[in-house]
């Protein structure tokens, strides 16, 4: 027997809680293996932005850290965004159950992911772009 699976928890739930993975243990499960993947990109990127937090930002590891904790916040909007923009007939189709129109839940998550997702993204650019060049102006090859 398959449960009801909604279009706009599924947004929702991958708009706040995606790069954990809780999207895809609502949609496919526990025994998802991607879902449990989720993790560990994230926590390596918390313990990027705990480790800039204590060290400042003379340590180099957040460099390479924090850009995985952005990169999964785009992710999981995008997600969220896939979700939301999907029609309800392809969506009942996909988990084999009638056909329910959604209101404005899914596109209001959809409009919250775009924000947030677009904002992480081009400051986890700008971050990694600027410490890049930072660190190659800092190195001994460029003095020459």
């Amino acid at each position: 027997m398959t449960h009801h699976r909604s279009k706009t928890i599924a947004t929702w739930l991958a708009l706040a809680l995606g790069t954990f993975g809780a999207h895809r243990f609502y949609l496919r499960g526990r025994r998802d293996a991607l879902a449990w993947l989720h993790a560990i990109p994230t926590l390596i990127g918390l313990f990027g932005a705990w480790r800039l937090r204590v060290n400042g930002i003379d340590d180099w590891l957040p460099w390479l850290l924090l850009p995985l904790l952005g990169l999964m916040i785009a992710q999981a909007a995008l997600c969220a965004i896939l979700y939301g923009l999907t029609p309800d007939e392809q969506w009942a189709a996909r988990f084999h159950q009638p056909v329910q129109e959604t209101a404005w839940a899914p596109v209001l998550g959809v409009i919250f992911a775009l924000l947030i997702g677009g904002g992480v993204l081009m400051g986890t650019i700008a971050f990694s772009v600027q410490h890049f060049f930072e660190w190659e102006l800092a190195s001994p090859t460029a003095l020459n």
